[in-house]
């Protein structure tokens, strides 16, 4: 075994080990809960736009793009627009003319204006309506139309019914070998309740529990245990979905 199969092949042996420790885990989700009154995924941004992601999520966002090279990225929500500005840097990155759609029922004007101007637009195509719209999924089609490879992220309204919808429209539009990602399925591991204040999800009723009925009847994608054993702290627990058929 060379030098750099030694190194992967260590890694590998680590993140398994990982992965199957629970007292870790457990010291992971209690970090996440007590950063959260601070909004701790809030203060972060890439290339100058707010990207509410953990850390760990934007590095393993970046390690799935460069692996696949996807020549199209479709993401639904939008919010300030971070998480599209990094799509399409690593985009950029890569050559080529791939693209990143943005759908998000409400794209408030200042994030809109803000997006328009960053000089990354260029490779941005936003689209306001419901994600599950017939006609925006329509639209999304015709805008995949010849692309090989393309990656999805479900990242807008984490009610169980509405990501179930969601993957319902776009699961069939990943690339097989690419990547469809479920972001906030950590909600079914936070305190029942946490959220009642403000928003319509809660344990029970979140992405993971829209990822576990949908992998039940789906066999083309299988959870990316290698990626999902080493984040730890993470919005995705699971989220990460390899379409391997």
């Amino acid at each position: 075994m060379n030098p750099v199969e030694e190194f992967f092949h260590e890694r590998r042996e680590d993140i398994e080990k990982m992965s199957k420790d629970e007292e870790l885990r457990k010291k992971s989700l209690d970090w996440m809960l007590a950063s959260d009154k601070y909004k701790y995924s809030y203060n972060y941004t890439w290339l100058g736009r707010p990207i509410i992601k953990y850390p760990n999520d934007i590095v393993a966002t970046q390690e799935i793009i460069w692996r696949v090279k996807p020549d199209l990225i479709i993401e639904t929500g939008v919010a300030h627009g971070g998480s599209l500005i990094l799509s399409a840097s690593m985009l950029e990155l890569l050559g080529g003319n791939g693209r990143v759609i943005g759908i998000d029922i409400d794209i408030r004007p200042h994030n809109r204006k803000e997006i328009e101007a960053h000089p990354l637009y260029k490779r941005i195509d936003l689209i306001e309506g419901s994600s599950v719209d017939p006609q925006v999924v329509e639209q999304v089609k015709q805008m995949a139309a010849g692309k090989k490879n393309i990656m999805v992220f479900l990242d807008s309204l984490h009610t169980h019914d509405h990501v179930a919808a969601e993957l319902a429209c776009y699961a069939s539009m990943v690339s097989v070998g690419s990547y469809l990602v479920l972001p906030d399925t950590f909600i079914e591991y936070f305190p029942k309740g946490y959220y009642a204040h403000n928003r319509p999800w809660d344990v029970g009723n979140n992405p993971m529990t829209a990822l576990r009925e949908f992998l039940k009847t789906n066999d083309d994608f299988e959870i990316d245990q290698e990626l999902n054993g080493k984040l730890m702290i993470t919005e995705a627990f699971d989220g990460y979905l390899r379409r391997v058929k």
